[in-house]
């Protein structure tokens, strides 16, 4: 295709879909980013790349664009204060990150940087995420707590709320609003507390248990207005100031939200009628995040932009002040994937390639059977026809001869050399006839060219792990974009599936975006001997990370912050580097430890040299290269 261009590449691999105006790819042919809004600075991913092999930073490797992140904040803040001002709306909005989404420190103080205009604050589900964010807020910044609590959490959320931190605990139970209750009785203090509320309103994608009337959090109505009576028995009504529900991450369809806005709006709207002033409405998560696809995969697509989800929120709740003449609230949304899914990326080198179509072997001087010779037959029969009839037919004699062959095989009629040569022309002529099936443009394609398609897809191996990376794909079936980081100024001429290091046939890259739809393959270039060949994988800024687990003990990746700036070659600088987790640290997660395996290992050296086995250079040798191997990176060196 001689006028293959870098909007092809773009068109190819669904970027308009779900890079959201951040990727792109350049003249060169390379994916780079515009990470800052009204910014058309760009940033090449593969400048990045060879900065940081210049660190001697080991591959694969997480790159943080720190400037997208950012974006992300101002574009949900900006996004409400324009749905305020076009609904004259009188309430106010904040946005919450829950920080279970990506817990890592910087994100958790860029994310806060980037909110601190916006009175951003932060959300906690666990004893360790509580304590990880107390210090973080200060007098006016909201530090909610969703989840299970028990007594010592609520104990220093109340001792928080008693030096003047805005410390919510969000009740998920009644017995958490007992335990609250009775602590701050010992303390002398009148609690400030949420609630989060079972809606009838069920949420829409894949995680949509986690809203409606049976979803595992969140108080019933019974138990709501229970509450209610316990508190204005003690006259501290003032005490709920906020009400809350959660549909669930990546809502998919937006009038669902909307139904769960007004729903709770009438609860808010009673509650101020009958004298209580709550303060916040908190329509918890969901923001859904475009990866690509056809609209109605639960898992990755939405149908809302930004500013559609704001003004849903913002309309319904106005719609509902204005029909009941209460005070409008302060709107919250716990928007965490939208914000942080954008900005890390994962660099992952091709180790090599797996392709059926070997060429065939040079044929034997013995006798063959019939099944060889057939095979022989078709691969000269198949070569330059162009007869669609012909070709199927090559293809139907080319299975029943590969059949054959194994079956002879398999009786002990076919040495090994025979059964190679067999394999060899199968494969070589089934490539020969997909070619020729796909130049002649078929509609309806033939089931023929579709078995052959699926066949002889290529095997890339990539420098990863796709339990420890992109877990969500494994378990869940999560998409994740997924591209070649360069050459896409060349058509690609293969298709291929990414598979990983580890010894699970699940290790794979099962599901690729490509424009308006997904795929079973990728489209890819053919490797160079000796030139590296790396693919990007998207949007993995959130749980992925958290998430990843250590099949194989492959751990950590390495990582690279990197930010904007015009003064910089190649427009960056790289603020932080955090090396992957070494061999060593890895196993002590697992309970070997260096001094063990070590004495350990020279002990079964110190044997062998004692025995004659080995001379005690060469034992000494084996030991020391042992030991290096300790400090080394968990996963493989790409040349």
């Amino acid at each position: 295709m001689q006028d293959w261009t870098t909007a092809d590449a773009e068109s190819t691999y669904g970027v308009g879909t779900w890079g959201d105006g951040f990727f792109h790819v350049n003249d060169k042919g390379h994916v780079a980013v515009r990470p800052r809004d009204g910014d058309n600075l760009s940033i090449d991913v593969m400048d990045v790349i060879t900065e940081a092999r210049a660190e001697n930073l080991t591959l694969p490797l997480i790159i943080r664009f720190q400037d997208v992140l950012r974006a992300r904040v101002r574009r949900l803040n900006l996004a409400f204060r324009q749905a305020i001002e076009d609904a004259e709306f009188g309430g106010e909005y904040r946005s919450i990150y829950p920080i279970k989404v990506n817990q890592l420190h910087e994100v958790v103080a860029e994310v806060m940087e980037a909110g601190r205009e916006f009175n951003l604050g932060l959300e906690c589900g666990s004893k360790t995420e509580l304590v990880a964010t107390l210090p973080l807020v200060s007098d006016d910044i909201l530090l909610l707590c969703n989840g299970v609590k028990d007594q010592p959490m609520l104990e220093l959320m109340l001792r928080a709320q008693a030096i003047g931190q805005s410390v919510l605990p969000v009740i998920e139970k009644y017995t958490e609003f007992e335990h609250a209750l009775r602590i701050a009785d010992s303390l002398g203090i009148t609690p400030r507390l949420g609630v989060r509320v079972k809606l009838s309103t069920r949420g829409s994608g894949r995680w949509f248990e986690s809203g409606g009337i049976g979803s595992k959090f969140g108080l019933t109505m019974p138990e709501l207005i229970r509450l209610v009576h316990e508190l204005e028995s003690r006259n501290i009504g003032a005490s709920l100031e906020l009400l809350h529900f959660h549909l669930g991450s990546q809502i998919a369809d937006i009038r669902v939200l909307r139904n769960a806005v007004r729903e709770i709006g009438y609860i808010y709207a009673d509650f101020q009628d009958r004298g209580l002033d709550v303060k916040y409405v908190d329509v918890g998560g969901g923001l859904g995040v475009n990866y690509g696809g056809e609209y109605g995969d639960n898992e990755s697509s939405v149908n809302y932009s930004l500013a559609e989800y704001a003004n849903g929120v913002v309309f319904a709740m106005k719609e509902i002040c204005d029909e009941r003449d209460v005070r409008p609230p302060t709107l919250l949304s716990e928007s965490g994937r939208a914000l942080t899914a954008h900005h890390s990326m994962l660099v992952v080198p091709m180790l090599g390639v797996h392709r059926q179509d070997a060429q065939p072997l040079p044929a034997t001087n013995e006798d063959v059977p019939p099944a060889v010779q057939r095979l022989r037959g078709a691969l000269e029969a198949a070569e330059g026809e162009t007869s669609v009839p012909t070709l199927l037919e090559i293809y139907h004699d080319t299975q029943e001869a590969r059949a054959e062959a194994d079956q002879l095989a398999r009786l002990g009629y076919l040495n090994i050399e025979g059964l190679a040569e067999a394999d060899a022309l199968y494969w070589h002529t089934s490539r020969m006839i997909l070619h020729a099936l796909k130049a002649a443009d078929l509609s309806p394609v033939p089931i023929e060219q579709q078995q052959l398609e699926e066949r002889l897809t290529d095997l890339y191996l990539g420098d990863f792990s796709i339990f420890h990376s992109i877990l969500d794909h494994w378990s869940i079936g999560q998409i994740f974009p997924v591209m070649p980081l360069h050459r896409l100024d060349e058509e690609p001429a293969r298709r291929g599936i990414v598979v990983d290091l580890t010894c699970d046939s699940d290790g794979k890259i099962s599901r690729y975006v490509r424009e308006a739809s997904t795929s079973h393959w990728l489209p890819m270039h053919v490797l160079t001997p000796g030139e590296p060949y790396y693919i990007g994988v998207f949007l993995v800024g959130a749980y992925q990370e958290i998430l990843g687990d250590s099949h194989n003990l492959f751990g950590r990746v390495t990582e690279v912050h990197v930010y904007a700036s015009e003064e910089e070659d190649g427009n960056f600088w790289i603020e932080e580097q955090i090396p992957g987790l070494s061999v060593k640290d890895m196993l002590a997660q697992v309970q070997y430890f260096p001094n063990d395996l070590d004495r350990r290992m020279s002990e079964l050296v110190r044997r062998k040299i004692d025995g004659g086995h080995i001379r005690p250079n060469e034992g000494m040798r084996l030991l020391n290269f042992y030991t290096r191997m300790f400090e080394g990176n968990t996963y493989c060196e790409a040349p």
